[in-house]
């Protein structure tokens, strides 16, 4: 997200391109950037003729900043989280889409995994769509009641 250079985005479209050397799993990425994020990436506009994110002085950030980190330490100790990292964001991130209902092979695709077994580790907390088992299994369903009804 630092080293992010304006040629990996294409604001037009609503997108951005995170390349395999910069990506862990070491394969390119598409990011399709949601409103929000279109907002921060065009407030950065002007500030620096290749990268995207500058520092204060409108220099190039290479790494993240070590009072950056002591402000993000203070922040997690504040709200009782002092062991939280800046990447333990992607493991909230990943279980709010699923329990949205993120479809696997979307966050998948979203989160740059290379495998579904990668994804099935935050989307096993998605459950809405095992309710309709759950039901039947319970004999709530529909039928059900109706079966009660008439028999």
């Amino acid at each position: 997200m630092l080293r992010l250079e304006w040629s990996q985005v294409d604001l037009a479209h609503r997108a951005a391109w995170i390349h395999a050397d910069q990506a862990k799993a070491r394969s390119a990425i598409g990011v399709p950037l949601s409103a929000e994020a279109v907002e921060v990436v065009r407030a950065q506009i002007g500030k620096h003729q290749t990268r995207v994110f500058v520092d204060g002085q409108g220099r190039p950030i290479d790494a993240w900043p070590r009072r950056a980190q002591k402000a993000w330490e203070a922040a997690c100790a504040a709200i009782g989280e002092p062991g939280f990292r800046f990447h333990d964001l992607r493991h909230t991130w990943a279980p709010w889409h699923a329990q949205r209902g993120t479809p696997e092979f979307a966050l998948q695709a979203l989160g740059g995994w290379k495998t579904a077994a990668m994804v099935r580790r935050y989307a096993h907390l998605a459950i809405d769509h095992l309710r309709p088992y759950a039901e039947a299994q319970f004999g709530h369903s529909a039928e059900r009641k109706e079966e009660t009804k008439t028999g």
